[in-house]
């Protein structure tokens, strides 16, 4: 397993973890979505998005200006067992 550490460290916070649950339960979300939903400033957004996308939870896709991120649901179920992310995600 690649980057354990980023891994572990992106799962460690509330607001990362909060992410992904948004990003689970939806196909893919729009950047200005996220920033709209979480009560944080676009900056400290961007630095937990990184984050994720360092240790490969989420990916990015861009579509004009705007950035579009979805979970990388191959990866969590490399970490995570499956009675960990039912209680997280579902």
């Amino acid at each position: 397993m690649d980057n354990i550490d980023l891994i572990f460290k992106a799962l460690s916070d509330p607001i990362r973890l909060d992410i992904l649950k948004k990003l689970y339960s939806a196909e893919s979300v729009c950047v200005c979505e996220l920033t709209d939903i979480f009560d944080i400033s676009q900056s400290k957004l961007s630095y937990h998005l990184k984050l994720l996308l360092s240790a490969n939870l989420i990916s990015k896709t861009s579509k004009g200006k705007w950035n579009f991120y979805s979970v990388n649901k191959d990866a969590i179920s490399r970490v995570l067992t499956y009675e960990v992310i039912q209680k997280l995600f579902f």
